[in-house]
């Protein structure tokens, strides 16, 4: 059981003796003295429940070795040893904190820069007063015990440190996957232009978008969203995405396409998880667009000589229920014609007056730059959304993708 599995046990237990406590409470000003066990019982049994020796002993040995060795796996000491011992272990030191400092943000930096040599002064001072007090047996001072406290502290946040910089780098390597896995790559064939855009909410995310050139020819355009944010979300779209490519490969197009994809993930993937995705077929010709819009923000489409139409869903969102009936529409692009795909973090992005960047703005941006480049749309739109939000840092994944018909 985690500690917050068992932090949530302890509080819901202390509610429940507190609760029985309150009945009665004003015949009665003191709490009873079961309560008071109870509740002692409750955090003994919260700070020993499931503690080991072996837990100590790695806490003691085994996890200080490992932090010493990823925060020094790039120093070659080997170079310090024809040092004498008074140059070699003060140069390691140095080493040492320079190691640890790089891994941190420029303003952690600074405080954890500050922090250390007040820490080193507060040992040297602490060691010479115990000295004149008449050595190391000495009583400890008040001073002592706070110092003994601090560095406690720093220690288990250097190993958190640790955890958390390994964990970073894990995720920094997924976002390079999840990134390599999708399409950002400019789309130019048969009168077709593509641009695409995503932005994580985190270093991973949960949106999915693909430009896929079906056999018999035509292409494939989706966008879909994956409820949720980070890590389990990113893995929920690779998922979606490896499904979809293999039903495509088999065969399978359109509604009869969305249905199969719904059924494999309703069994697949947690109940509590919802897709919302909206797939498009275009004919070689690119003249038809045939699409399922299954409970996805529908998509702007500008006519090159009229005004903006939406592209309403045509079902349910994936995985609500394992039997979901999918309908597939058709729509004519036109030369000029441009088709806007987005996910909500696009237009439910909040600025710090909690105000909703919404449709409205979107569609307005949209016929300002109703001429522009497709790659010129997409940074002019992302651009007004960050403006918009200001100071408020997005919270959702947002991600773009732009189909123009050109001839």
């Amino acid at each position: 059981m985690g500690f917050r599995s068992r932090l949530d046990d302890f509080a819901s237990r202390f509610s429940e003796h507190a609760r029985a406590a309150s009945e009665g409470f004003w015949e009665r000003q003191a709490p009873p003295h079961a309560l008071q066990e109870a509740y002692w019982e409750s955090v003994q049994e919260l700070f020993t429940r499931d503690v080991t020796g072996r837990d100590l002993q790695d806490l003691l040995q085994r996890e200080p070795h490992d932090t010493l060795r990823f925060f020094t796996r790039e120093i070659d000491f080997e170079v310090l040893q024809p040092q004498p011992w008074y140059q070699r272990y003060p140069t390691a030191a140095w080493k040492v904190f320079l190691a640890m400092a790089y891994r941190l943000s420029p303003a952690r930096r600074i405080v954890f820069a500050a922090a250390v040599p007040v820490l080193v002064l507060g040992w040297g001072r602490a060691m010479i007063a115990r000295l004149s007090r008449g050595g190391l047996l000495a009583m400890p001072t008040a001073f002592e015990w706070i110092l003994v406290a601090a560095s406690l502290v720093f220690f288990l946040l250097i190993l958190e440190l640790r955890d958390k910089l390994t964990l970073k780098g894990d995720l920094e390597v997924a976002r390079q996957i999840q990134f390599g896995l999708l399409p950002f790559e400019p789309y130019r064939k048969g009168g077709i232009a593509i641009e695409t855009f995503m932005r994580p909410a985190n270093t991973v995310g949960g949106d999915y978008f693909d430009v896929i050139e079906l056999p018999e020819g035509g292409l494939a355009v989706v966008l879909g969203d994956v409820a949720g944010k980070g890590m389990p979300a990113a893995l929920l779209m690779a998922l979606l995405q490896g499904s979809l490519r293999t039903l495509l490969n088999a065969g399978l197009r359109g509604a009869e396409l969305c249905a199969k994809l719904n059924s494999h993930l309703y069994t697949t993937i947690p109940s509590n998880r919802l897709i919302t995705l909206f797939y498009g077929e275009l004919a070689e010709d690119a003249g038809c667009l045939r699409y399922v819009n299954a409970g996805h923000n529908p998509p702007f489409l500008l006519r090159g000589d009229g005004p903006a139409e939406r592209l309403a869903p045509t079902a349910m969102a994936l995985e609500v229920l394992s039997e979901t009936p999918f309908e597939a529409m058709e729509t004519e692009l036109l030369p000029g014609d441009r088709l806007v795909l987005y996910t909500d973090g696009i237009t439910e992005a909040f600025n710090p007056r909690e105000e909703e960047y919404g449709d409205a703005r979107l569609e307005a941006v949209l016929e300002r730059h109703r001429r522009s480049s497709e790659k010129e749309l997409v940074e002019g739109l992302v651009e007004d959304v960050l403006s918009f939000c200001a100071s408020a840092r997005p919270t959702d994944d947002m991600s773009l993708l732009i189909l123009s018909r050109e001839r």
